[in-house]
């Protein structure tokens, strides 16, 4: 049960969405159709906000001083369900292969740890369709008898109103606690990273190799490349670490130069105002460029841990690319304020934040003033920032933060402390008072910044950092002695991430979690374009069609619009919450099959932007058997042998037997073959 102490929710949306939940089987409120999080729960309607509220049939109250939010807790779009089904291979049985749509189900669809650790299973939607279980389930497993099984592309399990943080809320299903018991339980810190790797042994039942190198690759980077695991063996795990760590001593690589592709990129916030028109006409969207920017960075650079990173607090300290607004500021913040500080500190990240007009106009900041003060970005900074919705602070904190943060906003493209309309007086939020009395407005200022300084390092959010940072790196259900010594690194080292990083990365529970974490759909296909050792040069047969971008930047807006569709990309949350970080926030059929689909046309080269190893060219010398074939393509692909079963399968889905003999193309087969491999849960758990 949440904390009774939890301020009560608000409502948060005035763009005609009521956000009534369609309840499940169980009596909560789910996710809205099309959302693949769902909402966060203060975007729920207003009679889901509070047990004490909900108990009694109102809504929580509003003071008519507030002025409410305009334009949050829209639902994203998600294609619907099925999306990608019809371009999957025959249903089966011909010339004695076995169907490669069920072949694929079942690789793909075992990506799901489950009860006991004991085995992977196949989720229920992708057993429904096709045709494996004649019982309509909901995504948690659960019989749905009300019609709600029928669900668009991308929709998850119940979001229960009674678990205050997003993963929590994810978790508190029957999948979330079929999870917990594969997790590991406890654990200790090591001298580094290598003494850890070396001393933990991987006791949980897991179909990936338990190989400390892979699993460092797994985690710390987009996607295991051969380049990337022969490079941890031959500098070791500490010497590793420690250069990725270091992100700016690493040279940029090809695809980075190629981004000068991107005219918009470099651009400050002023410069994309004075160049719309010149931008316009060369076809740049200054708010997708910087999207796009950041895939070829996820794919290609050389410094995975930092971009790795970049994306955690893109989650954390979300501001969405698309709101109104970003097309000019969204590209600075992500510059100025996430990158600079993705491997410094925390406290300055949140600081310079709360300067940025990206921030103050997302969440109308802008507007607040003190005689009609908007509350949305002190209850963020609050709830999603900093200390967490059961990080102990009261309603009326919220308010008092409010006042003290009235004045700040954005004037001609630039941050402005407008003192007069600054509320000046006494607060107290949490532990943090002050007089907030001065008429300097430097000074004026100056507290607001001590205020978010001392929320930054509070001991809550130290729990919450740490707590998010476990979830990302080591699993779904962190355990709890890893939560708290990362928060004690935390409030010792005052919101440093390189010390956060460098203790996770030297626990036993890191080490101990292999195949804990499964792959969301844009880490899923990022993954599958780094294995394939996809490069960013256009390929000979390409044709030029748009004469104002070049073949990389279309190839780029390409990927970004394919992962719109799979429901995932970077900054691509609507509302403030980020994304959920945890496998079932992100269970769908369709989903898992367009990205199926997506990777057979990567094998087979289709988008020409980019070049490709032909499939019949990924194994440098291939076997003359499909056995020992299937064996060295899934060691090219997956970085480890398959299971006896699953080798199995994929030997049907080509009609051979092991000791067949096969030609590089696998007689024709090569591309349904790579295609299955990517479909297996070695692809898709990390």
């Amino acid at each position: 049960m949440a904390d009774q102490n939890v301020p009560p929710r608000r409502p948060r949306d005035d763009s005609g969405w009521d956000g009534r939940q369609h309840p499940t089987p169980d009596g909560y409120p789910a996710a809205p159709y099309g959302h693949p999080g769902g909402p966060h729960a203060e975007y729920a309607h207003p009679e889901y906000a509070h047990p004490e509220y909900a108990s009694a049939g109102q809504p929580a109250p509003r003071g008519p001083q507030w002025v409410g939010p305009e334009g949050l807790g829209r639902p994203a779009f998600h294609q619907p369900a099925g999306a990608g089904l019809p371009i999957l291979d025959d249903d089966g049985g011909r010339d004695g292969r076995v169907g490669r749509r069920r072949a694929l189900a079942a690789l793909g669809g075992t990506a799901a740890v489950v009860a006991g650790g004991a085995a992977l299973a196949m989720s229920p939607q992708v057993r429904g369709l096709f045709g494996d279980d004649p019982v309509a389930r909901d995504a948690t497993g659960t019989t749905v008898t009300d019609g709600t099984a029928a669900r668009p592309s991308g929709q998850q399990p119940s979001t229960v109103r009674t678990y205050t943080e997003q993963n929590e809320s994810y978790m508190g299903s029957r999948a979330g606690a079929a999870l917990k018991k594969n997790s590991p339980t406890g654990g200790r810190n090591f001298s580094g990273p290598a003494a850890a790797a070396a001393e933990t042994p991987v006791t949980v039942k897991t179909v990936l190799a338990k190989d400390p190198i892979r699993h460092l690759a797994s985690r710390a980077t987009f996607g295991a490349t051969p380049k990337v695991l022969a490079d941890i063996k031959r500098m070791g795990i500490d010497p590793w670490i420690r250069a990725q760590l270091d992100p700016e001593k690493l040279a940029p690589s090809p695809a980075e130069l190629k981004l000068a592709d991107l005219p918009s990129l470099k651009l400050t916030a002023q410069q994309l105002r004075d160049q719309r028109d010149q931008l316009n006409e060369r076809g740049a969207q200054p708010e997708k460029e910087m999207v796009d920017a950041t895939i070829a960075r996820q794919i290609w650079s050389e410094r995975q841990l930092f971009e790795v990173m970049v994306d955690f607090w893109n989650d954390f300290l979300h501001v969405a690319a698309d709101f109104d607004g970003g097309e000019t500021y969204r590209n600075s913040f992500d510059r100025d304020v996430v990158r600079k500080h993705a491997m410094g500190s925390y406290p300055d990240m949140l600081v310079a934040a709360n300067k940025h007009p990206a921030l103050l106009l997302y969440l109308n900041q802008n507007d607040s003033r003190a005689d009609a003060v908007n509350e949305n970005l002190a209850r963020e900074n609050l709830e999603l920032y900093s200390v967490g919705v059961d990080g102990g602070y009261t309603e009326k904190d919220v308010r008092q933060a409010a006042l003290l943060q009235t004045g700040r906003g954005v004037d001609d493209g630039k941050y402005v402390f407008r003192a007069e309309r600054h509320y000046r007086g006494k607060v107290k939020i949490l532990g943090f008072s002050h007089p907030n009395d001065s008429a300097d407005p430097k000074k004026a200022d100056q507290v607001i910044d001590a205020y978010i300084t001392y929320i930054a390092l509070h001991p809550s959010t130290a729990q919450y950092v740490a707590r998010s940072l476990a979830t990302r790196f080591v699993s779904d259900t962190p355990p709890k002695s890893l939560v708290d010594r990362l928060a004690k690194i935390y409030t010792v080292n005052k919101g440093m991430v390189k010390p956060l990083l460098m203790s996770l990365f030297s626990s036993s529970e890191f080490w101990a979690a292999v195949g804990q974490k499964v792959r969301r759909p844009m880490e899923y296909l990022v993954a599958t374009y780094r294995t394939l050792g996809v490069q960013p040069q256009a390929a000979p047969d390409f044709r030029q069609g748009d004469s104002k971008r070049t073949a990389f930047a279309q190839g780029l807006r390409q990927i970004h619009d394919k992962l719109r569709e799979l429901g995932q990309y970077p900054m691509g949350q609507p509302t403030p919450d980020g994304y959920p970080d945890v496998y079932v926030a992100w269970t769908s059929a369709g989903t898992m099959v367009n990205g199926w689909n997506e990777a057979a046309d990567l094998i087979a080269g289709y988008r020409t932007q980019f070049t490709f190893a032909k499939p019949e060219k990924l194994v440098a010398k291939p076997p003359a058997t499909a056995g020992a074939y299937v064996d060295a393509l899934a060691q090219r692909l997956v970085h480890q042998k398959l299971t006896a079963r699953e080798k199995s399968l994929i030997l049907g889905v080509a009609g051979v037997s092991a000791t067949t003999k096969v030609d590089a193309t696998f007689n024709g087969a090569v591309t349904a073959v790579a295609r299955a491999i990517l479909a297996s849960p070695q692809h898709h758990l990390r």
